[in-house]
């Protein structure tokens, strides 16, 4: 799990041009929005596009995404029992 939680940290400062941040300045357990990380509906559709492209996972509506996206270990928990073989 902390592989995939450190691999997702690296993903999302990319995708999402957290050029301020580094992966040992994000808690796993931090929340992704409404938090000092900054994140609006345009960073969730863009954390979206990056489940599906690099993992195969699609996120089918708001309420599983409210749930999945509220911190790194979440998003990386619902990787690890998601992702496509």
């Amino acid at each position: 799990m902390e592989e995939i939680i450190e691999k997702l940290k690296v993903q999302l400062i990319d995708q999402l041009n957290l050029e301020d941040f580094k992966p040992s300045d994000i808690d796993a357990d931090e929340a992704l929005f409404d938090s000092r990380l900054g994140l609006d509906s345009i960073d969730a559709l863009e954390i979206i596009v990056l489940l599906e492209r690099e993992y195969g996972i699609k996120v089918l509506n708001q309420e599983d995404g409210q749930k999945i996206f509220k911190s790194v270990r979440s998003i990386a928990e619902h990787i690890s029992a998601n992702k496509e073989v």
